[in-house]
């Protein structure tokens, strides 16, 4: 076959059988529908400026198309360096997932951190969080933590993510160690003076919330969310939404940006391989009472001990 025809082919696989390809052709490259006919009958052919076109449209890998059979497209979100990045870090990501229907969409999440859907509550946890990220990414000067102030539109378009995960299907595999990054972060920013004891204390009430509905999901093991524990497995925040036809496949590069591609034999690939990992994982939801208690007790006392911690901390 001739590359035209290798790429219609890759397309008349993409595209739903109800949806004329005529048609979908014409709209993706805003041409008229005969135009569109005489490239399918390969009367005429795809400019270089129509063929990537159609590829980014589509997610189509020209490497993996017409050569290497490794390469990827992939995106990445905006690097954020200040805080009005973080508005734009949350658009690229909303629009990534607008194209896929929340109700008909599986997420699997192996959450080396808390999910940062749970930072979207409006909560001082949340502001804690988007405090954490600030002073990782930027290059700011450190200020206190009652003094920062976040935009509140960025927390309505985080709300919309939160909205976004709650409407789909999850599946998060936890450890032991998710809920210690949080943990050191709060103690490391109030020994260091810049988050006051009182709100400390509060975050950890937050936290301590997050986890008791996480626990309540599990024993009802409700279908919309299930929950597995897993000791071999080194958790990266990496995190697959699968839908039909559509898939997308988001890697983290630093503390919350990330690569996403939608390239079809990866994010299938990817399923496989999480699949086969929940083989390996105990589900929170299915598991004995005392299994499921054992696991999040474990939670639930380091969140103690970081509390006795602050509460008996006393500067020499």
């Amino acid at each position: 076959m001739n590359p035209q025809e290798i790429l219609l082919n890759k397309l008349r696989n993409l595209i739903p059988k109800n949806i004329s390809l005529n048609e979908e052709i014409a709209k993706v490259l805003d041409i008229s529908y005969d135009a569109a006919h005489r490239r399918i009958s390969l009367k005429s052919k795809f400019s270089i400026d129509e063929t990537v076109k159609l590829c980014q449209h589509y997610a189509i890998s020209l490497d993996r198309l017409f050569g290497n059979k490794e390469n990827l497209i992939i995106e990445k979100t905006k690097k954020i360096e200040t805080l009005k990045d973080f508005k734009s870090y949350f658009e690229t990501t909303k629009g990534l997932l607008s194209e896929l229907k929340p109700e008909e969409t599986t997420v699997y999440y192996a959450a080396k951190d808390i999910p940062m859907n749970y930072a979207a509550a409006g909560s001082l946890y949340s502001k804690f969080k988007f405090y954490v990220w600030y002073n990782l990414l930027t290059k700011q000067q450190t200020i206190n933590f009652e003094s920062f102030i976040f935009e509140e539109s960025v927390f309505i378009d985080h709300t919309d993510l939160k909205h976004f995960f709650n409407s789909t299907k999850r599946i998060e595999i936890w450890n032991d160690t998710t809920i210690n990054s949080s943990l050191q972060q709060l103690f490391y920013f109030f020994e260091s003076g810049l988050l006051h004891y009182k709100n400390a204390l509060h975050i950890l009430e937050d936290l301590n919330l997050i986890i008791e509905n996480m626990e309540q999901k599990c024993e009802i093991d409700s279908p919309e969310f299930q929950m597995y524990y897993n000791e071999l497995l080194i958790l990266n925040n990496s995190v697959l939404f699968t839908s039909k036809p559509k898939s997308i496949f988001f890697l983290p590069y630093d503390a919350l940006g990330y690569y996403a591609t939608r390239d079809i034999k990866a994010c299938e690939e990817q399923r496989e391989y999480i699949e086969n990992q929940l083989l390996n994982s105990k589900s929170l939801n299915k598991s004995g009472k005392k299994d499921r208690k054992i696991f999040f007790n474990r939670i639930y006392q380091k969140i103690e001990f970081y509390r006795n911690k602050i509460e008996n901390y006393v500067i020499e």
